[in-house]
């Protein structure tokens, strides 16, 4: 949250004094709680043009136009309802008001808890707006998972996030991490997850909205964020994940190595041959977990964007999360598909998944964190690793070295599937330490070079990643 916090009401009053900015509110399944807001405040007819609704579809297509898919909580109906409101308030008022007007449209289409309403609680919320007299408009646009446990209170909350909003975009829009971080304001922590945010138009053509996302996790807004296999896209994990089969790599990724793509190419060659898989749907998924950088206030963006565009060269979307926990990261995905999940793993993270200390805190301790990994049929796919002290033996699912008291568990896991060993690897990268590696790069030394795949060691060169040091 933001230092000197304005009240949501303060924050509408002050809106509603300056008569300069002006615009509608359409609002679409949650209540006209942001409209209302204004109203509450006094002095409304000095910002709000107008405020409405379109529950019914029917009402809804013929002011917006009819959504092919037949969905309505969408970033495609958001947009229509932005472009909509934003020239009828050009056409009616444009012309009749102080030449020193700036107009917006604010809108929202949201789905929230309901009698009939047992599902995900979400919405796509959006401002277009100019931010200088008769300039061209600029837009930002959010999509927000709502956590509250009754219709009222989520009502409120997009309330509450609504005002955040327009109230940012006006006073804040020179200052993105600002009004980034005012989007909590008066939110307690665990009412809204923002999972996607990004800002469009002339204004804002230099942003970042890859930097933009990762804000989101920083300031906890998010607990994750997709960035799309193209490096320059976001995309919100229902239009990734929906409906796939999905494998996931977790690793920081510093360097990729080819260790890395042996592990992800393996893991999905079991994967592909798993019971109910479609090899069609089926997509590698790297995730990176910024869980401990955060806690340590030491996010690097710079860094942490550097290893997502190296991921997609190779072609992969990857996930930025602050999940710090494996079952966390499956609870995230069964948000989004009913498919598949399976986690391709080195023996370190096996070795991290079955030490109790990890689980220190957690309510239900080891147990309930296997309770939710494992509760819709996920699978661990285990890649070999030479043993540090005997270079000559290989470590697999066979002989790894489980604690006492939980092996009998652990065969138990094995022997229903649930694990899985990796037989068809590349045995001549089993040397590769990410760690080692690294080193190498900053040091300007050794031949790392050899152990990273081609197109990702010429943009660690150009792009001068994770400290590179030319080679004396």
């Amino acid at each position: 949250m933001s230092e000197n916090i304005l009240s949501t009401i303060q924050k509408a009053f002050e809106l509603n004094m300056n008569h300069e900015k002006y615009g509608t509110v359409a609002e679409i399944g949650a209540g006209q709680e942001v409209s209302r807001a204004f109203f509450k405040a006094g002095g409304a007819a000095g910002t709000i043009a107008k405020s409405m609704s379109a529950y019914d579809m029917s009402f809804s297509d013929a002011i917006y136009g009819q959504e092919e898919n037949k969905r309505y909580v969408t970033q495609s109906r958001l947009n229509k309802m932005l472009e909509k409101e934003f020239q009828l308030v050009l056409n009616r008022v444009g012309k009749t008001r102080s030449k020193n007007s700036t107009y917006f449209a604010f809108a929202n289409t949201v789905t929230a808890k309901s009698y009939i309403q047992d599902g995900e609680c979400h919405g796509w919320l959006g401002i277009k707006l100019q931010l200088s007299p008769q300039a061209e408009p600029s837009q930002i646009l959010l999509h927000v998972r709502m956590l509250d446990e009754s219709n009222l209170l989520q009502q409120e909350a997009i309330g509450i996030l609504g005002v955040n909003l327009i109230y940012g975009a006006y006073y804040h829009f020179q200052d993105l991490e600002k009004l980034i971080r005012s989007l909590g304001d008066n939110l307690e922590w665990g009412r809204l997850e923002i999972d996607l945010i990004r800002f469009e138009g002339p204004k804002f053509e230099n942003v970042d909205n890859r930097l933009m996302a990762l804000k989101l996790v920083e300031l906890q807004l998010s607990d994750a964020v997709v960035f799309n296999a193209d490096r320059r896209t976001l995309i919100h994990p229902s239009d990734l994940f929906y409906k796939k089969d999905i494998m996931v790599m977790r690793s920081n990724f510093k360097p990729m190595t080819l260790v890395s793509m042996d592990m992800m190419e393996s893991g999905m060659e079991i994967f592909r041959q798993l019971p109910d898989v479609n090899t069609e749907a089926a997509l590698t998924v790297p995730e990176i977990s910024v869980a401990e950088m955060r806690a340590r206030k030491a996010m690097d963006m710079d860094d942490i964007l550097g290893r997502v565009d190296l991921l997609n060269i190779m072609g992969f979307p990857v996930i930025v999360s602050n999940y710090l926990r494996f079952f966390r990261v499956r609870d995230y995905l069964g948000r989004y598909t009913n498919g598949k999940v399976a986690f391709v793993l080195g023996i370190p993270n096996l070795t991290t998944i079955f030490d109790k200390d990890y689980y220190q805190g957690l309510k239900g301790g080891l147990l309930g964190a296997f309770a939710s990994l494992f509760d819709h049929d996920t699978v661990l796919i285990v890649y070999p690793m030479r043993c540090p002290k005997k270079p000559d033996e290989v470590i697999t699912t066979d002989n790894f070295q489980v604690p006492e008291s939980l092996k009998y568990f652990y065969y138990y896991l094995v022997a229903n599937n649930k694990i899985l060993s990796v037989e068809n690897y590349n045995d001549t990268n089993l040397h590769i330490w990410p760690e080692d590696i690294l080193k190498q790069i900053q040091n300007g030394s050794g031949d790392w070079e050899e152990y990273i795949p081609e197109p990702v060691v010429k943009e660690i060169i150009n792009q001068k990643l994770f400290g590179y040091c030319i080679k004396t």
